[in-house]
């Protein structure tokens, strides 16, 4: 993600959207939010409802990687 220049919350929260670390069919789920992070980043000054909007778009791409693993 491009995080340069921008404040400490958006860079820590930022981080946690990478999914290259991911197998292919779990990075296909995670890409879109990444993207829209990253959009929101661009977008959007640093402040209060940009972290907490991150974190809860965060919070949903979590869910979304969990629902595309096989059951247990």
């Amino acid at each position: 993600m491009n995080v340069i220049g921008r404040h400490p919350a958006t860079v820590a929260i930022a981080r946690f959207f990478e999914y290259d670390h991911l197998p292919p069919h779990l990075q296909a789920v995670s890409k879109p939010s990444a993207d829209l992070a990253q959009a929101m980043i661009d977008a959007l000054p640093d402040g209060t409802e940009l972290t907490v909007g991150l974190r809860k778009l965060l919070e949903a791409k979590d869910c979304f990687v969990r629902a595309a693993l096989p059951p247990r």
